[in-house]
């Protein structure tokens, strides 16, 4: 298994070449419920979430973006579906994020405008890694040192020393998220933003780790995973989207 590259072909035939274990992290959004036509291409789930079972390291973990298409006045339930079958082969299912996004992609006139996506966060057993990121404005932050007592054996009132507050604690887990295209990705009808694919590999995984993105598209885990000193695989079916990942991660990339 070559890593740093992008493989051209089906995601659940080029995941069997892979070894067992050899994934600390997935981040990927799949197309979903014909909401894009990805040029004729489909993707057959099951296999795909079976393969990335197998190929996960132990407290590796999946982080697996997807919504529902309305049809017939009624939300499919594709997401729900799916986290329940990661469960069914053996994932659990660590935390359901929610994506908010700063725009609507279809409103709606019979209910309240659909603006968010489902993260879910699977992760194979008990989880290895978790760098919590802490950018929330604490509001209790610019207030004095809080006085804290508390009574010992013999329930005499203890004053201890008092605690600063800090400035900024972690984030909740819904995360709003500006979709700002620009360049190469706008060659990619449905990219998701660098931010929610850098954040996710900053939070699931460390300097060294390897990063997967089973429907790469035009890129953006895999440019994210190299911005954040991690090794990257994408596999993408459509070779036109894998020449517009290779674009893209053959430009220079930030000092983080």
């Amino acid at each position: 298994m070559k890593l740093n590259t992008v493989i051209c072909g089906k995601a659940e035939d080029v995941l069997k070449t892979f070894s067992d274990g050899c994934i600390d992290l997935t981040v990927t959004s799949p197309p979903y419920d014909n909401l894009r036509m990805y040029h004729g291409y489909t993707f057959d789930f099951k296999k795909i979430a079976n393969e990335l079972f197998r190929v996960t390291k132990q407290g590796g973990v999946v982080v697996w973006v997807v919504g529902d298409a309305t049809i017939n006045g009624s939300e499919t339930g594709t997401s729900f579906k799916q986290a329940l079958y990661f469960k069914e082969i053996g994932f659990n299912l660590h935390d359901t994020m929610i994506y908010l996004k700063n725009q609507l992609a279809f409103p709606s006139n019979t209910r309240y405008h659909q603006a968010f996506e489902y993260m879910f966060i699977l992760s194979k057993h008990e989880l290895k890694t978790f760098n919590p990121i802490c950018d929330r404005k604490n509001k209790s932050s610019d207030r004095p040192p809080s006085k804290r007592t508390e009574r010992n054996k013999k329930g005499e009132l203890i004053r201890k020393k008092p605690v600063k507050v800090r400035e900024y604690c972690e984030r909740f887990n819904y995360w709003l998220i500006y979709n700002l295209k620009r360049g190469l990705e706008n060659e990619h009808p449905a990219t998701f933003p660098e931010k929610l694919a850098k954040d996710h590999i900053y939070s699931w995984s460390n300097k060294g780790d390897t990063v997967l993105d089973p429907m790469c598209g035009s890129g953006t885990t895999l440019k994210m995973a190299k911005e954040l000193g991690r090794n990257y695989i994408g596999i993408e079916i459509s070779p036109e989207y894998c020449k517009i990942a290779e674009r893209r991660l053959s430009q220079g990339v930030l000092n983080i």
